[in-house]
């Protein structure tokens, strides 16, 4: 049993921590899925080696995936090019999209599992906001962001179309 998430963001370093903390706490309860929500992903620690040696180790396991929503992934790729390289022999277990109808800088900054753990942003510059173990804050997001992904359009192909 881990201990229980409760991590207040207040700026870029306890943001960054907050993610991997986040993530801890989503892989030790042996969730099926990540969703993670942003406009760009630029100020995540996408390329964090700690980062993605968790997230292979958990997509090896079955049935296992990761949702991305972002307004485009055109800044991910260039601010995070270990994260963008690493994706491609794991292209199966992860499912990026751009909403369809939504303004891009209309998207909250969200990681949930597919439990009770939830990383959110009320503010993005400078970054503040929560980590916690809340079931109902959970839901809440789950709910903000459940119409842009279900009408989202496939995005980040692993190869540009026509190349």
């Amino acid at each position: 049993m881990t201990a229980p998430l409760h991590l207040a963001i207040g700026s870029q370093a306890e943001f960054r921590d907050a993610v991997l903390a986040t993530l801890a706490a989503a892989l030790a309860r042996d969730t099926r899925s990540l969703l993670w929500v942003d406009p760009d992903f630029a100020r995540w620690p996408l390329d964090d080696p700690g980062l993605i040696d968790a997230i292979t180790a958990w997509l090896r396991r079955p049935q296992r995936r990761l949702m991305l929503l972002a307004g485009g992934f055109e800044v991910l790729a260039r601010e995070h090019p270990r994260f963008a390289q690493w994706r491609m022999p794991w292209m199966h277990a992860i499912d990026a999209r751009t909403p369809s109808e939504l303004p891009r800088l209309d998207l909250p900054t969200l990681m949930l599992d597919d439990g009770p753990t939830v990383l959110e942003l009320w503010e993005r510059d400078p970054p503040r906001g929560r980590a916690a173990h809340d079931p109902a804050a959970a839901r809440t997001a789950r709910d903000r962001v459940d119409a842009p992904w279900q009408r989202g359009v496939a995005a980040w192909p692993a190869k540009p179309l026509g190349l």
